[in-house]
C-alpha cells in the first residue's frame, strides 16, 4: 500500500494536474479535428459525386457552404491546439529555466566537495581513521566519513538526474515547437482553403443567378415559341375539320395500333424526356417531345408516310417541319438544319425528309421530335417508337 501510494505521488510530482488537464484538452481537441476532417472527406467525395453528373446548383453551394463551416471548425480547433502548445511550451520553459538553475547549483556544491577532496589528496579517510584516540573516536570518524560518502553520492546522483532532466525538457519544448510549427502551417493552409471556398461559394452563386436569368430568357423564349407552334396546330386543325373530306380518301396512315412500332426518325441517344424536367437552375420546362442527339447533317427520315403539311422556322425550335398523317395525327420533326422536301409533298414512310441541325442549342445538335393527335394534344413519341434492345 505504502509502495502504491509512492508511486502515485512521483506521478503527480512529474505531472501536475494542471499539465495533466491540459494534455487531456488537446488530446480531446486532436479527436475532434480528426471527426471533423473525415466529414469534410466526405464532402468533398459527395462534391466530386455531383460535379460529375447534372444536378441543382444549390445543392452544389449547399455542400460548398457545409465544407467552409467544417474547414472553419477546423481553424478552430487548430487555434486551440495552438493555444495548448505555446502554454505547454510555456511549462515547459519554465521547468527548464527551473531545472538548469537547480543543477547550477548543485554543480557549484559539487566542484566545491571535488576541490576539498582535491586537496586533501587520497590518504585523507586512511589519515583520518589512523588519527583517531580510541575505538569510539575510530567509530565516529569512520561514520562521520561514510555519511559524508553517501552525501557526495546523493550529491553526484543529484546532478545527473538535473541534466537528464534538463536534456528531456529541451527535447520536449523541441518537440512541442516543431508540433507548434506544423499546427500553424496547417492553420494557413486552412485559412486560404476558407478563402477560396468563399470565393468559389461566390462565383457559383453569381453563376447559379445569370444561369437563372438565362434561363428564364430561355423559357420566355420558348415558352413563346410553344404557344404560337400551338396556335399554328389549331389553326391547322381547324382549316382541316372546315375542309370537306373528298370521296375515297387515303386513310389515315397513322394510328394507336403504330404505338411502339415506329421506326426512329433518326439514330442517336435521347438527350431530354417528354415531360416536365426540372433544369439545374432550378426552373421547370413542360416538352412535348423528346431531344435526339446526332451529328449535324445526319439524315432524318419520316416515321411514317404523310404529308409535307407545313415547313418553316419556328424561332427557338429551328427550321420545323410537320408531316399531317390523317385523322389529326402529326409528327414534327424540329432543329432541321434543312429540308429534304417542299411543302404539299406526300412523302413515304422512311424517306429522308431532311437533316439534323440545332448545334447552337444547349444540348447541341439534335433533332426535337412531337407525335400530335387529333386537337393537336401531345403524345409521348418514346410510347410510339421502337424499344431499343
Amino acid at each position: 500500500m505504502r509502495r502504491a501510494l509512492v508511486v502515485i505521488l512521483l506521478l503527480l510530482s512529474a505531472f501536475p494536474p494542471s499539465h495533466l488537464a491540459a494534455q487531456s484538452d488537446l488530446d480531446d481537441s486532436r479527436r475532434r479535428l480528426e471527426e471533423v476532417r473525415r466529414e469534410r472527406e466526405r464532402l468533398e467525395l459527395e462534391r466530386i459525386r455531383l460535379q460529375g453528373q447534372v444536378h441543382d446548383l444549390g445543392e452544389e453551394l449547399d455542400n460548398i457552404e457545409r465544407q467552409r463551416q467544417s474547414t472553419n471548425r477546423i481553424v478552430n480547433e487548430l487555434e486551440s491546439q495552438i493555444g495548448g502548445l505555446n502554454s505547454h511550451v510555456d511549462r515547459a520553459s519554465a521547468d527548464l529555466a527551473l531545472a538548469q538553475d537547480n543543477l547550477a547549483e548543485k554543480r557549484a556544491v559539487l566542484e566545491r566537495r571535488l576541490s576539498e577532496i582535491y586537496k586533501r589528496g587520497r590518504l585523507y579517510t586512511f589519515e583520518v581513521l589512523v588519527a583517531a584516540q580510541s575505538f569510539g573516536d575510530l567509530l565516529s570518524r569512520y561514520k562521520y566519513l561514510y555519511l559524508q560518502s553517501r552525501q557526495d553520492k546523493t550529491l553526484l546522483g543529484d546532478v545527473e538526474k538535473l541534466k537528464g532532466q534538463v536534456e528531456r525538457r529541451r527535447s520536449e519544448i523541441l518537440q512541442v515547437k516543431s508540433q507548434l510549427d506544423r499546427s500553424k502551417d496547417e492553420r494557413q493552409a486552412e485559412l486560404q482553403r476558407y478563402s477560396r471556398l468563399a470565393d468559389e461559394s461566390a462565383s457559383r452563386l453569381r453563376e447559379t443567378r445569370r444561369s437563372a436569368r438565362t434561363t428564364e430568357q430561355q423559357l420566355s423564349a420558348l415558352q413563346r415559341d410553344e404557344a404560337r407552334l400551338n396556335d399554328l396546330l389549331a389553326e391547322l386543325e381547324r382549316a382541316r375539320r372546315n375542309t370537306p373530306r373528298p370521296s375515297g380518301a387515303t386513310p389515315a396512315t397513322l394510328s394507336t395500333a403504330d404505338i411502339g412500332k415506329l421506326d426512329w426518325p433518326v439514330d442517336g441517344q435521347i438527350l431530354y424526356n417528354f415531360g416536365r424536367e426540372q433544369l439545374a437552375s432550378g426552373a421547370v420546362i413542360k416538352r412535348n417531345g423528346i431531344g435526339i442527339g446526332a451529328p449535324v447533317g445526319t439524315p432524318v427520315k419520316a416515321v411514317e408516310s404523310g404529308t409535307v403539311e407545313r415547313l418553316q422556322n419556328m424561332g427557338t425550335y429551328g427550321l420545323a417541319l410537320i408531316l399531317y398523317h390523317g385523322d389529326g395525327y402529326r409528327s414534327l420533326y424540329m432543329h432541321l438544319e434543312e429540308a429534304k422536301v417542299a411543302l404539299g409533298t406526300k412523302v413515304t414512310k422512311g424517306q429522308v425528309i431532311g437533316t439534323v441541325g440545332g448545334e447552337n442549342s444547349d444540348e447541341g445538335s439534335q433533332l426535337y421530335f412531337e407525335i400530335r393527335g387529333e386537337g393537336g394534344i401531345p403524345l409521348d413519341p418514346s410510347d410510339w417508337l421502337k424499344r431499343r434492345r
